[in-house]
């Protein structure tokens, strides 16, 4: 099991990284042909925009298991450990209820744009394509989030300082 962690883990690292560096390959082209050639490629920014989010969305999955998400915990600090592993079951599953609103939601948009024919309007890109990110991240956030209410319901803290355990 330990060994299908670090797989998946690897997975999220480099899909994630992946679209980030060939975003930030495309920005730095588009500059250089903007300000040293001076011919501007207008597909550049839309595709730059398009492989950001995908990246972002990626990125999902690994925040959590790092537990890097934004939390308020003025009030959590404060509870006894018997109640804080009370309210981390009862967030989590509120999570994973989420993520499965989020990944069928995710699909019926995808599904709906891919029945629409709707392009992008620079490169022509089918937009059920650009949406397809939702659905992928839902289920990546969903996986991460039945991790955790595992490690939870058996009483084992989630390590949150070895990213690939």
């Amino acid at each position: 099991m330990k060994k299908l962690n670090k797989v998946w883990s690897l997975f999220e690292e480099i899909s994630a990284g992946t679209f980030f560096f060939a975003g930030i390959t495309l920005i730095f082209y588009g500059v250089i042909m903007r300000y040293i050639f001076n011919e501007p490629k207008a597909w550049v920014e839309e595709v730059v925009r398009y492989i950001i989010i995908w990246g972002t969305f990626l990125g999902f999955a690994i925040a959590l298991r790092h537990n890097q998400h934004i939390q308020v915990d003025i009030v959590y600090d404060k509870l006894s450990q018997g109640t804080k592993r009370i309210v981390d079951i009862f967030a989590t599953t509120i999570s994973i209820v989420f993520c499965l609103a989020y990944t069928y939601y995710g699909y019926i948009l995808v599904e709906n744009r891919f029945h629409s024919g709707m392009v992008s309007l620079d490169v022509g890109i089918p937009m059920w394509i650009v949406y397809l990110i939702l659905p992928i991240s839902g289920v990546l956030f969903l996986v991460r989030f039945v991790e955790r209410l595992v490690s939870q319901l058996r009483g084992k803290d989630v390590n949150y300082d070895n990213p690939i355990t």
